[in-house]
């Protein structure tokens, strides 16, 4: 089987995002494919990188078109599955005047939750340089058991563990709990990618400080999002801030921003034969190509409709020069 760079796994969902008024004054949203895993998996595949996506939707026409829009990005849908049973989950997006997000959810029952340990496709994972998981999946049964047995599955095939834990605290039936259950991941993740609003629920101290805690259950990069402010990274070996540059892009809608972060970060540790053995020079450079990807998304509506190619990430970069 031909191996894929990154392999992702979990939600997949609709994102209805707001589109104005209506002529009588009532709110518009438009339909935009999404659900983090999902969103990582394309931004990956825009920018060149091989990819593929384990999850569930419902056999409906919300699950075509997030389906759809998967594989114009090139992504893989085979180990994707249909749920006759339940309808495809959705997610209503409400935004502020900066483009700052908040979410309300229509899932209960939702196909997302519903994917097996029995629906994993293993040889998929097994042909996989990273397996890419965020937290959601973890919310409930089965998809719970499915995400840890699809860790599992990777660890034993010596892929590398790509997390990013993602707080909605309406799908969490108690926030303690929530809480532990994010952090259950880290001792099995290589590379971690959290936001400082995550970071802060969880430890309650600084970047540093909190970074460290991680590390030490095993990880070998923290990636820590600051909003308009960049990133904070750390390693066993070093650590460092690269903020964003000023490129003169105005924000729309920050939806998919961290995950089309991530994904552009696993492309390019996706191009070197040891996608985890760099220098600090070489990981600020990989940095700051994941931050010009992030801009451009949030310059555009949606999450997926808004990834950037890698022409666009490069031709960015390049005004700056």
């Amino acid at each position: 089987m031909e191996k894929f760079d990154v392999t992702t796994l979990g939600e997949i969902l609709i994102d209805f995002t707001p589109a104005g008024k209506s002529a009588g004054g009532r709110n518009l949203f438009e339909e935009n494919p999404g659900g983090a895993p999902a969103n990582v998996a394309a931004a990956a595949a825009k920018l060149g990188a091989k990819t593929a996506f384990i999850g569930k939707t419902g056999a409906d026409q919300f699950g075509h078109d997030a389906r759809e829009a998967l594989e114009k990005c090139g992504v893989y849908t085979g180990a994707v599955r249909e749920d006759t049973a339940r309808h495809t989950t959705l997610a209503f997006v409400t935004l502020s005047p900066s483009g700052e997000r908040s979410f309300s959810f229509a899932r209960n029952g939702g196909a997302d939750i519903q994917l097996s340990a029995q629906d994993l496709d293993r040889n998929v994972i097994e042909h996989s340089t990273f397996l890419h998981s965020g937290s959601l999946s973890l919310t409930d049964e089965p998809s719970r058991s499915a995400t840890l047995e699809a860790i599992k599955t990777a660890k034993q095939a010596g892929v590398l563990i790509s997390y990013d834990p993602n707080w909605r605290e309406p799908l969490w039936d108690n926030r303690n709990k929530g809480i532990e259950t994010m952090k259950s991941i880290f001792k099995y993740a290589d590379v971690v990618k959290i936001s400082d609003n995550e970071l802060e629920l969880m430890y309650g101290v600084n970047a540093s400080d909190a970074t460290r805690n991680i590390l030490n259950e095993g990880v070998k990069l923290v990636c820590v999002t600051l909003g308009k402010d960049g990133v904070f990274y750390k390693t066993p070996s070093f650590q460092g801030i690269i903020s964003i540059p000023e490129y003169g892009i105005q924000p729309v809608d920050t939806t998919g921003a961290g995950d089309s972060f991530t994904g552009a970060l696993l492309y390019r540790l996706t191009r070197k034969t040891e996608p985890l053995s760099f220098t600090q020079n070489e990981l600020e450079q990989d940095l700051d190509f994941a931050n010009a990807a992030a801009t451009l998304c949030v310059s555009r509506r949606g999450a997926i409709p808004a990834l950037a190619t890698l022409d666009e990430v490069t031709n960015l970069m390049e005004t700056l020069k």
